[in-house]
């Protein structure tokens, strides 16, 4: 069965087609000849992901799920939240994202946080939503070199490693992304 996955982001489909079953084949945009920026204009991660989905469904045509993801912040009242991959501006530079984020936080006890990804998925004329949600602190400095986005400083509940040091498999396994993309092919799998 071939699926669209709503991103051009290497690293995302890397992650999620690690976890999916064989019989599921993931398209990204490219592979569809989608190029343009799908709009992301929903005050809420649940809002952006659904948009994408439909937007690919309405002008490709094809089923398909979409996600958002969030970095939710205690200290800083849930920020950035929805703005996550733009908190630094519209370039969208992980490096420019973390710098802001840590001097945002230099004064703050609080560094406890969230990840929380939400995936919506058109297939069948149905629509259906997926949440997978990570616990954590935010270190005070990066560190590893895997991952992407705000994972050198993010550190997950009961472990001693950031986001950036730990495998694919191991991230899949207790990540924000994983969590939401184990209940996504539980639900294909009962489909097949």
């Amino acid at each position: 069965m071939k699926i669209v996955f709503a991103t051009n982001n290497p690293n995302k489909i890397k992650e999620v087609q690690a976890q999916l079953p064989e019989q599921f084949t993931l398209l990204s945009l490219a592979d569809i000849g989608c190029f343009e920026d799908i709009p992301e204009t929903s005050p809420t991660i649940e809002g952006n992901a659904l948009q994408k989905a439909t937007y690919i469904k309405e002008n490709y045509g094809y089923d398909c799920f979409a996600d958002d993801t969030g970095l939710e912040v205690d200290g800083l009242d849930g920020a950035p939240g929805v703005f996550s991959a733009r908190y630094a501006g519209e370039q969208k530079n992980a490096d420019d994202n973390m710098k802001k984020l840590l001097a945002e936080l230099k004064e703050k006890p609080n560094r406890k946080a969230q990840f929380k990804t939400v995936i919506a998925l058109i297939l069948y004329g149905n629509t259906q939503s997926f949440t997978g949600i990570c616990k954590g602190t935010i270190l005070k400095e990066k560190k590893g070199d895997k991952g992407f986005g705000y994972d050198p400083i993010f550190q997950p509940e009961g472990f001693d490693l950031a986001f950036a040091e730990m495998s694919i498999e191991q991230k899949n396994k207790i990540g924000h992304r994983g969590k939401a993309v184990q209940k996504l092919i539980e639900y294909l799998n009962k489909l097949s």
